[in-house]
């Protein structure tokens, strides 16, 4: 059946696993025990719009377009769900002990908070639901630690039916197939059933930053190390924009430490794993494990995408690392910056410095190898070589250190925007990169105080709601801190819906002079 949503898997080997693979997760994934997105598990026609898309056209605020229903109206249809008899839904008590991932907690995110509506058309890409949705996967982590894979919806409706039926603790967003999901076994051939788009993504994990982040290491993140992502994001964000003309680039949250960039170009999601391959390969300089030399091997003259990089970087490799991490403060951190420049007798003279003032700091070491090169402590220093070595350690301390291989392959699944973190109860926000240095992450809303927003703005508008029967309902998310990160969203969508129109027109218009 096309588009069904059966009640139960349809497959027991790859639908329902009694534990989610850990194969193929990311640093994050694997570190917290299963507890957010499988990044490397293997895993349109559009309706016509005869209207120009307009915002309020997409979102609007009228009853029937309600996709977070209001606290005081609750549909009996929604399994699980709070007020389901007509009654107003009642405050939810938060137990002191509660954890983020507690099922109640968890249901009524879903039920009230989660943008499902805005979120089936950031994937479709148009209003009217079409193979770009419809033939999406979806992957649930149950509350139990099962994995359902290969889920598709028909409509947002029955994706948020599902979700409050199944009350996952997360899930996950892979690629478009051939074909319905659910219906890949009833296939003839199972070459029929392949993936044919994606959202080209990037993940940024401040895990693989350990080796040169002093403040915090493993899942631990402070505002401190948070300006690796800040630098990160500044840097693939614009040689995303600039060097592959994209435009409709979103990145989001992990939920602990990290990010990822969600790519929905029309030409970004129809790229094949070759194409992702030299993508993420033309992003890629840091190679090489913690145990590895050096990190940073470029050939001369730097390609302009490296030399705008330092442009970026060096203001940041000032403060954030020099004074901030402090990077070479030990003998063993000394002695990985000595290898890295390229003059035996300078280096020999920099550790005599710098063993007779244990307490040096590195932003005095840095300078000090300007100082002493111009000495002539060495007679056959190079110059340009100690100018390259030392633009090369700037990329190794600054660059983004990216995990290639979410971005290799159409198949790769991750988490969606909005699921809740369980360790951390944050949602999985997108960050504004025009607020990009404001951006907190340990300012981003938990669950239960979203949860608790509501109760206190119900509490407080009580009598306002009365009076105002006649007046568009408050939906739930716009009593909260949520809030701006949803319009946020809804206002990204709303620039891909238009240039998604525009791309449509243009082919059709193509379509028409042809004879």
């Amino acid at each position: 059946m096309p588009h069904s949503v059966s009640p139960e898997p349809t497959g027991q080997e790859d639908s329902l696993l009694p534990d989610a693979p850990l194969h193929g997760l990311d640093d994050e994934e694997v570190d917290d025990s299963n507890e957010s997105s499988s990044d490397t598990k293997n895993t349109s026609k559009t309706h016509n719009q005869t209207a120009d898309i307009k915002l309020e056209e997409l979102f609007g605020s009228d009853e029937e377009d309600e996709e977070f229903p209001s606290s005081s109206a609750h549909s009996a249809e929604s399994a699980g769900t709070l007020g389901g008899d007509g009654s107003p839904a009642l405050p939810i008590q938060i137990a002191a002990s509660a954890r983020y991932s507690d099922p109640e907690i968890m249901l009524a995110f879903y039920q009230r908070l989660f943008p499902f509506r805005p979120l089936f058309q950031w994937l479709n890409h148009a209003v009217k639901p079409s193979n770009d949705f419809t033939h999406r996967e979806f992957a649930f982590t149950l509350q139990n630690d099962g994995y359902l894979r290969y889920q598709s919806f028909p409509t947002a409706d029955l994706l948020r039916k599902d979700v409050l039926r199944l009350n996952p603790s997360r899930f996950e967003i892979g690629p478009v197939y051939t074909a319905n999901p659910r219906d890949r076994k009833t296939l003839r051939k199972s070459t029929a059933f392949k993936p044919v788009a994606k959202e080209l993504v990037f993940d940024i994990d401040l895990t693989d930053y350990d080796e040169i982040r002093t403040c915090c290491d493993k899942a631990n993140i402070c505002h401190k190390c948070w300006s690796f992502v800040i630098m990160a994001i500044e840097v693939i964000d614009i040689a995303l924009r600039d060097d592959f003309g994209f435009e409709h680039i979103m990145w989001v949250y992990s939920g602990r430490r990290g990010a990822h960039a969600w790519i929905s170009d029309k030409k970004a999601r129809e790229m094949d794993d070759a194409k992702r391959k030299a993508v993420a390969g033309y992003l890629e300089v840091i190679k090489g494990g913690s145990q590895s030399g050096k990190k940073v091997n470029l050939k001369r003259p730097l390609h302009p995408h490296l030399n705008r990089s330092l442009n970026i970087l060096k203001d940041h490799f000032q403060t954030n690392i020099l004074e901030d991490q402090d990077p070479w403060s030990s003998p063993e951190k000394t002695d990985r910056l000595l290898q890295l420049l390229p003059d035996k007798s300078l280096n020999d003279a920099l550790r005599k410095k710098w063993d007779s003032a244990p307490g040096r700091s590195s932003t005095s070491k840095w300078a000090d190898i300007d100082i002493l090169a111009k000495t002539g402590v060495s007679p056959s220093l190079d110059g340009k070589a100690l100018l390259e070595a030392k633009k090369d350690v700037i990329l190794e301390y600054t660059y983004p250190r990216l995990d290639v291989e979410v971005s290799k392959k159409q198949i790769h699944l991750l988490k969606s925007p909005f699921v809740i973190h369980p360790k951390t109860g944050r949602v999985c926000v997108p960050i504004d990169t025009k607020k990009l240095e404001k951006f907190d992450p340990l300012g981003v809303p938990t669950v239960t105080e979203l949860l608790e927003e509501i109760d206190e703005w119900d509490s407080s508008h009580k009598k306002d709601e009365e009076d105002d029967k006649d007046e568009r309902k408050i939906q739930d998310f716009e009593k909260t801190s949520l809030k701006p990160y949803v319009e946020y969203f809804k206002a990204h969508i709303a620039t891909l819906l238009r240039a998604e129109r525009g791309v449509k027109r243009e082919r059709e218009d193509g379509d028409d002079m042809e004879f």
